[in-house]
């Protein structure tokens, strides 16, 4: 008996719906055009910063290192040096870019970002305690943050919650969180020695320049573990604009599905910031821009991810070789991208205005 045979139906709308055995997933054309030439340029960026180091290296250097069939130093380079960060730079980008869209898409916000809510200073306060107070490892710090993050989040919800849970409220209450946070995270740096707070200063401004493939595994693994989930509830959370009646009317357990979406935006953005420190405003702008991009009527998952792969990847190119040999921190040029943004959206909606 022949498979069924898959059967693309074109909408007005611009979806394909291509159906497989009885299975049904919707493609939206400028979507995936858009999410194509994101992941594209993710792992061209990615390649090209490959060669780039103390000893630059071909393309066709790298392409035999990763092959298995360069020397010893070349493959040293690349597979134990270069690409540890290249590889935490494309999943650390899609893991922000997804908590960026799943908490723009809670709180029906475009500042609604982790960000700016506060769960990265969360998880900066739980590598800090780490850090500084119990003095663990790497490890501890990872878990530290991971800790912190989450509870960051929890609390944040508990308290929005009281009186309903509303976009501007989870906003407002996870800035207030997040300065009670910034006051306890100064305090911490004040009270230890100086060669502590320089180090525990420097994670915090969001670095890339001393990953390890130990360190990136957990990201890879959470990474891969939520996308699919995500991509599950995504058309659900998409109802979540038409209002709570509407989307309950469809059949949309409202309560789980953000109590769902809150716990896999935290954990991605605990991922990166337990592994790299708190790097900002990445999930703040992608969301944004590939909503922009592929004029659909909401953030576009997968989209949004491989647009945050290439911005994190070209960041951090950027923080590479602006200065080299002196390697800036990914997140300060990330806070410049962002703070642009910012300027161009403000002033974007007062001419609106």
């Amino acid at each position: 008996m022949n498979p069924a045979p898959i059967a693309p139906t074109l909408r007005a709308s611009g979806e394909r719906v291509v159906r497989v055995r009885g299975l049904s997933l919707r493609i939206h054309r400028r979507s995936f055009w858009v999410g194509l030439a994101c992941l594209i340029v993710a792992l061209g960026a990615a390649g090209y910063s490959l060669t780039i180091g103390d000893l630059p290296l071909s393309l066709g250097d790298v392409w035999a290192a990763l092959t298995g069939h360069a020397d010893p130093g070349t493959t040293r380079i690349v597979l134990d040096w270069r690409l540890p960060r290249v590889l935490m730079a494309l999943f650390g980008g899609i893991a922000l870019a997804m908590s960026g869209a799943v908490f723009q898409t809670l709180t029906g916000n475009p500042l609604g970002s982790p960000d700016i809510i506060g769960f990265n200073t969360g998880a900066y306060t739980g590598a800090l305690l780490s850090m500084l107070v119990i003095g663990g490892g790497s490890t501890g710090t990872t878990v530290g943050a991971l800790i912190g993050g989450t509870a960051t989040g929890a609390l944040v919800y508990l308290l929005a919650l009281r009186h309903g849970l509303h976009g501007y409220r989870l906003i407002v209450i996870g800035i207030g969180v997040s300065a009670m946070l910034g006051a306890i995270n100064s305090y911490l740096m004040i009270t230890v020695k100086l060669e502590a707070a320089i180090t525990a200063q420097v994670w915090g401004a969001g670095s890339l320049n001393t990953i390890r493939w130990i360190d990136l595994t957990p990201t890879i693994l959470i990474t891969l573990i939520c996308l699919p989930l995500l991509l599950a509830l995504w058309r659900q959370a998409g109802m979540l604009g038409l209002g709570v009646e509407t989307a309950s009317g469809r059949g949309v357990n409202i309560k789980l599905l953000r109590v769902a979406l809150l716990g896999l935006g935290v954990v991605l953005t605990a991922a990166v910031t337990a592994v790299a420190g708190p790097i900002a405003f990445v999930a703040l702008v992608a969301p944004q821009i590939a909503l922009r991009l592929c004029r659909g009527p909401g953030i576009p998952l997968l989209p949004t991810a491989f647009l945050g792969a290439a911005l994190l990847v070209i960041s951090d190119l950027v923080a590479r070789t602006l200065l080299a040999p002196v390697q800036l921190p990914v997140g300060v040029v990330t806070v410049v991208l962002g703070g642009g943004y910012l300027v161009w959206m403000l002033i974007s909606r007062l001419r609106k205005a």
